[in-house]
C-alpha cells in the first residue's frame, strides 16, 4: 500500500539529489557567471528538503537520510564533471528541474492524503517551478 510518507519520502530523495546535484555542480561552476542562480536553486532545494522531513516526521514517519537511486544522477555529474562544459552542466541540471517538476506533479495526483496534497500544491510544487523556471532561463542565456 502506497501510504503518504512513501510519496513524502520519494519526494525527499529526489530533493536530496538535487541538493547535492547543484553542490557538485557549484564546485565546478563556482567562478562562473552562473554561481549565482545555481546557489539559489541549491537553497531551494534544501528549504524542500527540510519541509519534507518536517512532514514525515509530524506524520510519526522516518524520513529518508539519503538520495537513494536517486544519487546516481549526482554520482554520474561528479565523474563526468571534468570533462563537460559549463553549457552542459546546466543542461543536466535543467533536465533534472523537468524530472522533478514531473514527480511533484504525479505525486500530487497519485497522494490521497489531503495535507500532503496541500503541501505538495501550496509550498512544495510552486518552489519547483521557480527553480525549474530559473534553469529553463540559464538554459536559454547560454544557449
Amino acid at each position: 500500500m502506497y501510504t503518504p510518507i512513501d510519496c513524502l519520502n520519494g519526494l525527499l530523495r529526489g530533493e536530496i539529489s538535487a541538493v547535492e546535484t547543484y553542490s557538485l555542480a557549484l564546485k565546478k561552476l563556482d567562478t562562473s557567471a552562473f554561481s549565482s542562480t545555481l546557489m539559489k536553486c541549491q537553497m531551494a532545494h534544501q528549504d524542500r528538503v527540510v519541509k519534507l522531513r518536517d512532514k514525515i516526521c509530524a506524520l510519526g514517519g522516518k524520513a529518508s537520510e539519503d538520495s537513494g537511486p536517486w544519487g546516481s544522477f549526482a554520482k554520474f555529474l561528479e565523474a563526468s564533471a571534468a570533462t563537460i562544459g559549463d553549457k552542459t552542466s546546466i543542461d543536466l541540471l535543467e533536465e533534472g528541474e523537468d524530472h522533478g517538476l514531473k514527480i511533484y506533479r504525479d505525486e500530487f495526483v497519485k497522494c490521497d492524503d489531503a495535507g500532503v496534497r496541500k503541501l505538495i500544491q501550496n509550498e512544495l510544487l510552486p518552489n519547483q517551478e521557480q527553480t525549474h523556471t530559473e534553469m529553463c532561463m540559464l538554459k536559454k542565456i547560454i544557449h
